[in-house]
């Protein structure tokens, strides 16, 4: 079998592209895939041109990176121009549909339950954005009106609006629903007046079964005069929880049971946290009708909202038919879900830290805000992060290693390097003489050195010292290098301070701390580490710092202790 000189045109025309794209030897597998693709003629003879396909790859691998990119532009030129052209996935936010600068105005809206979570930063991170796009406006409204089944925890307000700030998302206005009950009330009046909302006396078992048969309410006919009556009463607290519910007229042959005449106002005799709220009602707004008023209150136009509330939309059109009002642009976006945390609920969050299985709502478990911040994921970081991700109706499964990669390029080089030993073991080195080891602070930025005096005794890592035999030879980081006499005690004989050589014996470099150092608890999302570090980390309040061989932490606190929460390795 022999080849045209068409048939090697092709076959080192693939190889080329191949040494180009990966910067080395073209490989068998992925150029002979490419030939057989094009030269269909040869696919029959395959074993036999093999050889004659690996010797044109050999004398392709002969040359030079610079050879491999010259030849290619002279074989095929548009080869060269396709892996030039390549783009990276399109990331970030598209351009909002009828938006006109100046006029936007967008919503963020929590049931404050608890502070925020990894899932809803997404919502406060994107609308706030958005409306810096476009100078427009961005409002937070507490979506509080159920003070029973997701009761309202008083300190969330507060977080939330903490939250916003730290990330960079100061809204311009703040609304809280259960302050604007009678607001409500008002345009609900207004619907049962116009004969489209009605008070409905089934049990919810009974209404269901007519809903699901396409079937009206019997109180559904009932004149807008005798409904006014009954809302009158439920007002005034005459009936108890479930007896009546207010309910919009929408179709009743709907092809969605959960459109047919839903309810937009229940009772519920429960007091509500606020005091300024109190036991004042005994009525409380559904969220879809409640939501569907103040957008059109607050004049947003364009909501972001889960796919998974494309009903919302169907149903709140219908008010905005009877009041005469233009419905939002809206945009639906997937689940989150975040591979370490897997599915999670600010609910399910709550009962698990009331039952003491987490230590606060910034346990470093948690995918709450107040956990990354405490943990020093910084706000920079969680805003490209979700910013990143867009805006799109698929679900997106992501792994925190993404948010951590982009928090890296921002501490990496600003943080100060530090010695911290976990579970520390003690060393004695005999022959050396007590001195002051000058670690950088920070290996490739200029940023001085930190001094740690050193006598005949070092702390290391147990982990370390298990690896360790008699007659191991390592290097101390940034100290000197020893071999291990004994093991039980740990003890070892100074062999000098030179590091040429170190590649050369294939010494282990292993970090220490000082005996004298001061106590530090590590607290991270797989447990505690306690261990003993250098004195200046209590110079890093608050700051994010690498301990060496471990990774970076935020230091939470100092005193006899240092308390540290783990970032990220």
């Amino acid at each position: 079998m022999t080849l045209t000189d068409e048939d090697k045109k092709i076959i080192e025309k693939y190889a080329l592209q191949n040494a180009v794209k990966y910067g080395k030897a073209p490989q068998f597998a992925a150029v002979m895939s490419k030939v057989m693709g094009e030269c269909t003629h040869l696919r029959a003879s395959a074993k036999q041109i093999a050889p004659l396909i690996q010797e044109i790859l050999e004398n392709v691998s002969k040359e030079t990176p610079e050879q491999w990119q010259a030849r290619l532009e002279l074989l095929a030129p548009e080869m060269i121009e396709n892996l030039c052209s390549k783009k990276e996935p399109v990331k970030g936010l598209k351009p909002l549909e009828d938006a006109q600068p100046g006029k936007v105005i967008m919503r963020f809206a929590p049931n404050p339950n608890g502070p925020p979570t990894l899932g809803s930063t997404r919502g406060i991170v994107v609308n706030s954005e958005y409306v810096k796009m476009y100078n427009g406006k961005f409002i937070i409204r507490f979506d509080d009106t159920d003070p029973q089944t997701k009761r309202p925890m008083l300190e969330a307000y507060a977080w939330y609006l903490e939250d916003c700030e730290w990330l960079g998302a100061v809204p311009d206005q703040v609304v809280i629903a259960s302050d604007r009950i009678p607001l409500y009330y008002k345009y609900a009046r207004q619907l049962i007046e116009q004969g489209n909302a009605y008070v409905c006396f089934c049990s919810s078992e009974d209404f269901k079964k007519l809903k699901d048969a396409s079937k009206p309410c019997p109180h559904r006919n009932t004149s807008p005069q005798d409904n006014l009556a009954h809302w009158e009463k439920m007002l005034a607290g005459e009936y108890e929880a479930k007896d009546a519910v207010l309910r919009l007229k929408t179709d009743i042959m709907h092809k969605d049971p959960a459109i047919r005449d839903y309810g937009i106002f229940r009772i519920v005799k429960q007091s509500h946290p606020r005091p300024e709220v109190d036991e004042k009602y005994f009525v409380w707004p559904l969220l879809d009708f409640e939501g569907a008023i103040e957008d059109h209150e607050l004049g947003t136009t364009h909501i972001i909202r889960g796919k998974d509330l494309m009903d919302s939309e169907k149903r709140q059109k219908y008010i905005y038919k009877y009041l005469g009002w233009q419905y939002p642009k809206t945009l639906h976006w997937g689940r989150i879900k975040m591979h370490e945390f897997g599915k999670f609920s600010t609910s399910t969050l709550r009962r698990a830290i009331e039952e003491g299985e987490y230590s606060g709502w910034d346990d470093p478990r948690l995918p709450t805000l107040r956990a990354m911040r405490r943990r020093g994921i910084l706000p920079q970081a969680i805003r490209k992060f979700m910013i990143d991700m867009g805006v799109g109706e698929t679900d997106v499964s992501i792994s925190m290693d993404t948010l951590y990669a982009e928090n890296r390029k921002i501490v990496d080089p600003i943080a100060n390097r530090y010695f911290f030993v976990w579970d520390p073991v003690e060393l004695t080195i005999n022959d050396a003489k007590p001195r002051t080891a000058r670690p950088p602070l920070h290996p490739t930025e200029n940023k001085g050195y930190r001094c740690i005096n050193v006598g005949d005794r070092v702390l290391l890592c147990k982990d370390d010292v298990e690896q360790l035999t008699v007659g191991s030879r390592i290097r101390l980081k940034d100290l000197y290098n020893v071999e291990i006499t004994s093991l039980a005690p740990l003890q070892a004989k100074y062999l000098g301070d030179e590091v040429a050589n170190l590649k050369k014996e294939r010494m282990k470099i292993i970090h220490w701390a000082p005996i004298d150092g001061i106590p530090v608890k590590v607290l991270s999302p797989e447990g505690e580490f306690k261990g003993i570090g250098e004195k200046q980390i209590a110079t890093e309040l608050d700051k994010v710092v690498q301990f060496e061989r471990f990774g970076f932490c935020r230091i939470d606190s100092v005193g006899a202790e240092i308390v540290a929460y783990f970032t990220h390795k």
